[in-house]
């Protein structure tokens, strides 16, 4: 690979109105920053990240989910703007496309458009129906001339619909001799990477404009963007799945997380929720059913079940408000009101409506095994650790605090006592009329 990308992720992020930096907000089960490294990663194998506000919490974040990024620590203060971001940054490639962490829908399709041809610098522009408040970029015969604020616009100027994305990819050995130039006598008082343009023109190098879908290089700068950013990777990732096969009802309904991934035949009804790192083969998730970071094979959930992570399902039946939590259930039926936690159940049993699995004392949690062919009367208690063996009969209303063996029926009731006439006495003998 011929190509460096810098991904700038120095900035505050003020507008967010949060303690996380803004780069770490999440999209789709991925901070968005990560976005942008993914795309970055599909053309470059050198990425730098250039770090300022809480680095270290960012630079950690990073190098947990991935091997080989490099990292830049910015002084802002010293050096504040788009152009102080890139001081002192060394890249390895004969190009260098530089990227904001803020912009985590853009795809490897528009950075290799960013990145091709020989020309010095290319230049991502937008074409706006209304670029009112833009700075607009003068093109002359397909080269970009200069940009323009707004403020400094000719009343010709003014018609441009043409306005500065923001992303360049810039020859290496260029970008080395002008940051260094660059300055900050400006009102702002800041260095702008805008004025490379400026160096690059005058100088007759070519700066040749890049044509970009605006909803690409939208960038997230607050709660409002980044809701609108959700809904366009949500739609990114549903279509894609249902050309794949995914069969989704009313999929403007559905959330699913970009970790997640599907094999075979599988349906999602309206409202359902697949989080995490799950992974779906066969299976039909009902309406307003939740799967965080669970493998679902051959299986139906819901309506409104619950599988909470490290959750594996094979051949069973989840019913409603079913929730099942660091379990592995094979050949199962759970079909209503059911809580099963830190348990292994075996194919062919049967899980009551009310039954619980007692994991969990305060302290400690534990495990339950269950084997095949069991049954599990209604309202049940099991209290682990606990072991059922197979063919076990299990009474309704049962506290199960003791293994119980093959074969056998396990039964825990206290004896019913009736009064009789008791009601009458209560409230009264009825009267006649």
């Amino acid at each position: 690979m011929s190509i460096s990308v810098v991904i700038l992720a120095a900035g505050q992020g003020t507008r967010m109105k949060s303690t996380k930096p803004k780069v770490l907000h999440e999209i789709s089960g991925k901070p968005m920053l990560f976005h942008a490294i993914d795309a970055a990663k599909e053309i470059s194998d050198d990425i730098v990240v250039v770090l300022y506000h809480q680095a270290e919490r960012i630079q950690q974040m990073i190098e947990s989910a991935y091997v080989g990024i490099r990292f830049h620590m910015q002084d802002a203060r010293q050096f504040p703007g788009t152009g102080g971001a890139m001081k002192g940054v060394k890249t390895k490639h004969e190009r260098t496309l530089i990227l904001n962490g803020d912009m985590p829908l853009v795809t490897k399709t528009s950075l290799e458009a960013l990145t091709a041809g020989d020309a010095d610098i290319n230049m991502s522009v937008i074409t706006l129906d209304d670029p009112n408040g833009y700075g607009r970029v003068v093109i002359e015969e397909g080269k970009v001339k200069e940009i323009v604020e707004q403020k400094d616009c000719t009343p010709e100027q003014l018609k441009i619909q043409t306005v500065n994305a923001g992303i360049y990819a810039v020859n290496t050995a260029l970008l080395e001799r002008y940051i260094p130039l660059l300055d900050n006598n400006n009102a702002q008082k800041e260095y702008y990477l805008t004025d490379i343009i400026k160096m690059a023109v005058d100088e007759g190098r070519k700066v040749h404009p890049v044509y970009v879908e605006e909803e690409e290089f939208k960038g997230v700068n607050s709660k409002l963007d980044l809701a609108h950013a959700e809904e366009i990777m949500q739609r990114r990732i549903k279509e894609a799945l249902m050309m794949q096969g995914v069969v989704m009802r009313l999929p403007d309904t559905i959330y699913i997380d970009c970790r997640a991934t599907f094999e075979g035949e599988c349906i999602l009804e309206n409202g359902v929720s697949i989080i995490g790192e799950s992974r779906l083969v066969n299976a039909h998730i009902k309406t307003n059913s939740v799967v965080e970071d669970s493998y679902i094979e051959d299986s139906d959930i819901g309506p409104m079940g619950r599988i909470r992570p490290q959750s594996i399902l094979k051949n069973t039946h989840i019913g409603n408000f079913v929730e099942v939590k660091k379990s592995t259930l094979t050949g199962v039926k759970a079909g209503h009101l059911a809580y099963i936690g830190d348990a292994s159940v075996d194919e062919g049993s049967n899980i009551g409506a009310g039954v619980i699995t007692c994991n969990y004392d305060g302290k400690n949690k534990y495990q339950t095994v269950i084997g095949k062919n069991v049954f599990v009367g209604s309202d049940t208690q099991l209290v682990a650790p606990v072991t059922i063996e197979d063919d076990v009969l299990i009474a309704a209303g049962s506290t199960v605090n003791k293994d119980v063996e093959k074969g056998a029926l396990a039964i825990s009731r206290t004896p019913l006592k009736t009064v009789k006439n008791f009601f009458y006495k209560f409230f009264g003998a009825p009267s006649c009329k």
